[in-house]
């Protein structure tokens, strides 16, 4: 048997090939060798319900430093299987690894393995768990290790890649994908990995590996985050020290170009883990064009069904060949337009045999992904072509665009909980953005006014972020509307709205937050909220005065300058010491949320910090203008294809 080869992880490092400290991500990874050692592979438990075999068991990921390291997961496969393709499932930060999601894949036809790389007791507390004997790492304590900063307990006593944990779970992954390929129920040669938030990110860590033929990553592993948006100063996530060496071997702007295997991302428009721009940006580092995404709008960190039936099938068809995935949409937003207003202009795949259902645009301009509100346009069609107008109101700032393609595959799919079954499936297009110049030089003109109607449900909920819609305790409405420049407050407005409720004895609370996920402004998030009692069941006009809206420590909101999202969700659920009371009756409906009395005035651009230059926030413009232009004809060109 092979020794296991570990980057010269004798804590001196002395023994490194490529001159003492891996630069690259190739070089970091080049002397881990998933099959040197034995897995050792201890089984805890094992039972069998509905046709699923589901396995606790314990395995070796490696030595480190002079350390063993394990790791305890949950293995499943339908009773009798063999030869099924294989998928390794990577939970996400301060979770634990569930046998629901080794079922499920099983339930799908896979031999599934679930990494319990944070720690965190699965099964009982007595049984074997995982170790990282000593090592900076897992949630415990909690002990995570970002960094490749050394530390007490780390590999190496200098900045060193092996320093961070993130090796360590990646390692862990990698090893699952070893088992599978030792199990007679499991195809080697056919292994899928996905993983969500920090698994996500684990996900593309590991994709890299030759072994894996199919990825699904969701709401993580974007990479430059440690990079401002572009335009927004100062908005990089901090690291104290070692950033250079860290981002050349452990951020994910580096993997993607590795990645060999079929990738679908699946995202969040407003998710804070993977802001969409850089997914975006290192979608398009894929060497292949054999990737695919699927963003449900509004939302952070969440999906609906028909965008995570996107993951299932894309391993249908990449590990299975038993499904015949659409190909992403192809998309052209042309600014030289003769009303001066874009038009976003997309092509979906027609070629398969799944009946398209809807083509939805959307369009935002707000600098940071994570608070921005995407507006649904009205779309034509014109043959196989659909088009949509998409007005800009200030030429000073972006405009992003994209388009979610939804088909009917015919037939409905099991979907884990959360989740209802389903037969859609909603694929991504391109993703398109104009910078302020581009939008200037070809004659785009400012359109559109400022609105009292926030929301009069025309469309239903479709601008809203919607959690627990049927749960009468727990319903959270929520819509980034208010950070649009069409429907920000006017100055000394109050907020009304109608409501209907089916009980007596209610308290509803209507949540304003400020400044979400802009600390880089120098300003806290903080959320101003008006609790309004309804005493009786039956119809209720509120309006509520911009006074009422206070902080917990009392507060009040002085103006709605920096406001990014509104939520309307059951008092006892935002301050259950105030309102001990939970909702009674059904969830309530709404109607004509709208601004009443004061003045539209101009606010201050919102992502820069108060008397911050507004040339310094546009001066990232400049540098990505020529890329973007150059980026633009080629896409261009694509199109033409």
């Amino acid at each position: 048997m092979k020794h296991f080869l570990v980057i010269a992880l004798l804590v001196t490092g002395s023994a490194i090939a490529f001159a003492d400290v891996p630069q690259t991500v190739e070089q970091t990874w080049a002397s881990f060798d998933p099959h040197a050692e034995p897995l050792e592979v201890e089984l805890i438990r094992e039972s069998t319900a509905d046709g699923i075999v589901l396995r606790q068991i314990r395995y070796v990921v490696g030595t480190f430093g002079g350390k063993k390291t394990r790791v305890a997961a949950f293995y499943a496969f339908p009773e009798s299987g063999r030869d099924l393709p294989g998928i390794v499932q990577i939970h996400g930060g301060g979770q634990r690894a569930r046998a629901e999601e080794a079922r499920f894949w099983a339930s799908h036809g896979y031999a599934a393995v679930t990494v319990n790389w944070g720690e965190h007791v699965i099964g009982e507390e007595k049984d074997l768990n995982t170790d990282w004997a000593g090592i900076p790492a897992g949630f415990l304590d909690p002990k995570h290790h970002n960094d490749v900063t050394p530390e007490t307990g780390t590999v190496h006593r200098k900045p060193h890649p092996w320093n961070s944990s993130w090796l360590l779970y990646s390692a862990a992954a990698r090893r699952a994908i070893t088992f599978l390929e030792e199990q007679p129920e499991a195809d080697g040669a056919k292994v899928g990995i996905t993983g969500h938030s920090m698994g996500g990110r684990l996900t593309v860590l590991t994709a890299i590996d030759p072994r894996v033929k199919a990825a699904s990553p969701s709401v993580g592993g974007s990479g430059y985050l440690y990079s401002d948006i572009t335009g927004v100063p100062g908005s990089a996530r901090r690291m104290q020290a070692d950033l250079e060496l860290y981002n050349a071997t452990l951020d994910c702007r580096n993997y993607w170009p590795l990645i060999q295997c079929p990738l679908m991302f699946l995202g969040a428009t407003n998710d804070f883990n993977s802001p969409m721009e850089f997914v975006v940006r290192s979608f398009r580092n894929l060497p292949k064009s054999n990737g695919a995404m699927s963003f449900t709008p509004h939302m952070n960190h969440r999906f609906t069904a028909d965008n995570y039936a996107a993951r299932v099938r894309w391993f249908d068809t990449n590990l299975k060949g038993t499904f015949s995935f659409p190909k992403p949409a192809r998309a052209q937003l042309n600014l030289k337009t003769g009303d001066g207003i874009p038009r976003f202009v997309v092509r979906p795949d027609l070629t398969g045999p799944h009946e398209m259902k809807s083509v939805r645009i959307f369009y935002g301009y707000e600098r940071d992904p994570r608070v921005r509100f995407w507006r649904t346009a009205d779309v034509s069609r014109d043959g196989d072509t659909f088009t949509a107008p998409c007005p800009v109101m200030d030429l000073d700032e972006p405009l992003f665009v994209f388009a979610n393609v939804t088909y009917d595959t015919g037939a409905a799919i099991t979907m884990p909980a959360g989740f209802d079954d389903t037969a859609l499936l909603t694929i991504t297009s391109d993703c398109r953005q104009a910078f302020p110049r581009q939008l200037v030089e070809a004659g785009v003109k400012a359109t559109g006014e400022r609105q009292r109607l926030i929301e009069d449900f025309v469309h239903g909920w479709r601008d809203w972020s919607l959690v627990g819609t049927g749960h009468t305790e727990h319903w959270n409405y929520q819509t980034f509307k208010v950070n649009d420049p069409a429907h920000f407050g006017p100055r000394g407005a109050s907020l009304a709205l109608e409501i209907e409720t089916t009980a007596p004895g209610n308290t509803l609370a209507v949540v304003l937050e400020t400044d979400g996920w802009r600390g880089y402004t120098g300003r806290k998030t903080r959320r101003f909220v008006a609790m309004t009692e309804l005493p009786e069941s039956g119809r209720h006009t509120l309006n509520l005065p911009i006074g009422k809206f206070v902080t917990a420590d009392g507060e009040a909101l002085e103006n709605y300058d920096f406001v990014t999202s509104l939520t309307l969700t059951p008092g006892q659920k935002e301050n259950p010491k105030q309102v001990p009371t939970v909702w009674q009756g059904k969830v309530p409906t709404f109607q004509n949320i709208r601004w009443e009395g004061g003045e539209f005035a101009p606010r201050p651009r919102p992502y820069l910090k108060l008397g911050a230059s507004e040339i310094d926030a546009d001066a990232a413009f400049s540098e990505q203008f020529e890329n973007a232009v150059d980026e633009s004809v080629q896409r261009e060109a694509q199109d033409r294809n």
